[in-house]
C-alpha cells in the first residue's frame, strides 16, 4: 500500500540535489514567512493546464516548453531583470507558437521555463578555481555565481526574493499576453531586431496571417469580439527541486477539499538526478494535483520508468504526466523506441515531448560549455521520426532558450563557431539557444509536425488564437 501523502512527508524520505543550509532556524522561518504569502498561479489554471496537455497526448495539440536553464536576480546581460528582456522572451516564443500553429495547423500549448526556474541540480557539490574547493553554485534561489565563500553559502533569504521576483514576472506575463500584446495582429511587432535574412521566413508567414485577418474582417467577422485573437494562455513551469520552498506555496484547492496544488508554478518536473522512486522528490510530486514533467535520460531504466508512472499518475489520468526524453542525438534511436513500446504496452496516457538540449552538452575547443545547433536538431529530428515508426505523437519540444543574441550554442543560420562563443557567452548554467535559432528550430520542427499530420492522415482540429 501506498503511504498516506501530506506536504511534507516527503522530509521523510532520502533526498539528493538539496544545499545545507548552515542556519536551520532562519531558514524554517523563512519557510514559514512563504506559506502566509499569496499563491503565484491557482488550481483552476493548473487544471486547464492539464486538460490542455490531455488533448496534447491524444495528438490534438503541442506542447511549446522553454525558456532560460536558470533565472537570474541579476540578469548578466543586463544587470537586472528588466522587463524588456521578459517581453523580449516573450517575442521570441509568441513567434514560435504562431509558426508552429499556422504552418503545422496544430494548436500549440505554451508552457515557460519562467517565474521561477531558479534552482539547477549539479552534477558536483563543489567547484573548485585555482586551488579553492566552493560549494557550487545551484542558481539563485539557493546562493550566487559569484566564486566566493559569501556568495557561494545557502542563504534562506533567497527564497523570499525569488517568490518576489516570480511574481513581478508573472505580473508582466499576464498583462502581456492579456493586455493586447499577444494579438495576432501584432504579429509583425514580435519580430525582434535581428538579421533580415534570418527574418524574411517568419515575415512572410506573418503576412499572410495579416491577409488572412483582413480577409475575415471584410467578410463581416469583427475580431474585437473574438478574443481568442487578441490573447493567449502562457503558463509557467519549473524543476521542483528545493522541496521547503514548494512545500511552502502548496495550498488545498479552496473548491476541491483535499485537493492540493503547487502554487509556485502550473506545471513542475522531476530532474533527471532526482528520479528516484523511493526518494522525496517524487514522494512530493504525487500528491500534488498540478500537471508533472518527468524528466528521462540515458541512465533512464523502463521497468524503473514505469514504475513511476504508477506512483505519478495511478489513475491513468491523460495531461497529468509529460515525459520529457532527454537521451541525446546519439542515444535517442536506441533507447526511445523501447520507451514507447513499453508505454503502449501498458496502455498509458503521456504527453511525449523531446529535450534535444541536455543529452547534447560539450565542450568546445575554447573551453566553454556548448551545444551544436546540428545535434539538437539531429536529436529532434529522430524524435519524430522514431513516433511516425511507431504510430504515436511527437508531442512536444523542451528548451533552453532566450530572447537575448547570445552565443552559446554553436551553428544555426549564422553558423557561430567555436571562437565565437566568447562574444556575447551569458549563461550562468547551461547554454541557451538564442532568438534567431529558437525561431530557425520552430520552422524547422513546424515542417516535422506537417509531415506527421500527413503520414497520419488524421482531420486537423479547430484552432483558436495561438
Amino acid at each position: 500500500m501506498v503511504d498516506r501523502w501530506t506536504r511534507d512527508s516527503w522530509r521523510s524520505k532520502p533526498i539528493v540535489q538539496v544545499p545545507e543550509y548552515p542556519d536551520q532556524a532562519a531558514l524554517q522561518a523563512v519557510e514559514k514567512q512563504l506559506a502566509s504569502y499569496p499563491p503565484l498561479v491557482f488550481a483552476g489554471e493548473a487544471r486547464n493546464l492539464k486538460d490542455l496537455l490531455g488533448r496534447v497526448a491524444s495528438g490534438e495539440g503541442f506542447l511549446l516548453q522553454g525558456g532560460d536553464c536558470a533565472e537570474s536576480f541579476t540578469d548578466p546581460s543586463a544587470n537586472n531583470i528588466s522587463a524588456n528582456n521578459i517581453r523580449d522572451f516573450l517575442r521570441v516564443f509568441l513567434q514560435m507558437a504562431v509558426v508552429l500553429t499556422y504552418a503545422a495547423a496544430i494548436p500549440v500549448v505554451k508552457v515557460g521555463r519562467i517565474a521561477g526556474q531558479f534552482a539547477k541540480p549539479r552534477s558536483s557539490p563543489f567547484e573548485k578555481k585555482n586551488g579553492q574547493e566552493l560549494p557550487s553554485y545551484r542558481g539563485d534561489i539557493i546562493n550566487g555565481p559569484e566564486f566566493s565563500p559569501a556568495a557561494r553559502a545557502p542563504d534562506p533569504a533567497r527564497l523570499i526574493e525569488a517568490f518576489r521576483h516570480s511574481a513581478s514576472t508573472l505580473n508582466l506575463i499576464r498583462a502581456l499576453t492579456h493586455g493586447g500584446y499577444a494579438s495576432l495582429g501584432r504579429v509583425h511587432q514580435w519580430l525582434l531586431d535581428i538579421d533580415p535574412k534570418s527574418s524574411k521566413r517568419y515575415i512572410e508567414l506573418a503576412d499572410r496571417i495579416s491577409e488572412a485577418l483582413a480577409f475575415m474582417q471584410a467578410c463581416g467577422l469583427d475580431l474585437e469580439k473574438h478574443p481568442e485573437l487578441k490573447t493567449t494562455d502562457f503558463y509557467t513551469s519549473h524543476e521542483a527541486l528545493l522541496l521547503g520552498y514548494e512545500q511552502a506555496l502548496t495550498r488545498e484547492d479552496s473548491t476541491r477539499p483535499g485537493t492540493w496544488c503547487a502554487t509556485s508554478a502550473h506545471m513542475v518536473w522531476i530532474g533527471d538526478r532526482t528520479r528516484q522512486l523511493d526518494h522525496a522528490h517524487v514522494e512530493f510530486c504525487r500528491g500534488i494535483m498540478n500537471p508533472l514533467g518527468l524528466k528521462c535520460g540515458p541512465s533512464s531504466k523502463t521497468d524503473d520508468m514505469l514504475r513511476l508512472m504508477d506512483v505519478l499518475n495511478p489513475q491513468n489520468e491523460a495531461g497529468r504526466l509529460t515525459l520529457i526524453v532527454r537521451l541525446g542525438a546519439d542515444k535517442v534511436g536506441e533507447m526511445l523506441p523501447q520507451m514507447i513500446r513499453a508505454v503502449k504496452r501498458e496502455g498509458r496516457s503521456v504527453v511525449w515531448s523531446c529535450d534535444p538540449m541536455h543529452g547534447n552538452t560539450i565542450t568546445a575547443t575554447t573551453g566553454y560549455k556548448t551545444r551544436p545547433f546540428d545535434l539538437i536538431l539531429k536529436e529532434v529530428k529522430s524524435f519524430f521520426s522514431i513516433h511516425a515508426s511507431e504510430g504515436t505523437h511527437a508531442g512536444g519540444v523542451h528548451l533552453e532558450m532566450t530572447g537575448q543574441n547570445v552565443t552559446e550554442c554553436t551553428g544555426g543560420a549564422h553558423a557561430i563557431t567555436d571562437e565565437g562563443l566568447n562574444a556575447r557567452y551569458h549563461t550562468l548554467c547551461d547554454p541557451r539557444l538564442n532568438a534567431e535559432q529558437a525561431i530557425e528550430m520552430a520552422f524547422l520542427m513546424a515542417d516535422l509536425l506537417k509531415a506527421e499530420r500527413a503520414s497520419r492522415a488524421k482531420p486537423l482540429p479547430a484552432v483558436s488564437g495561438l
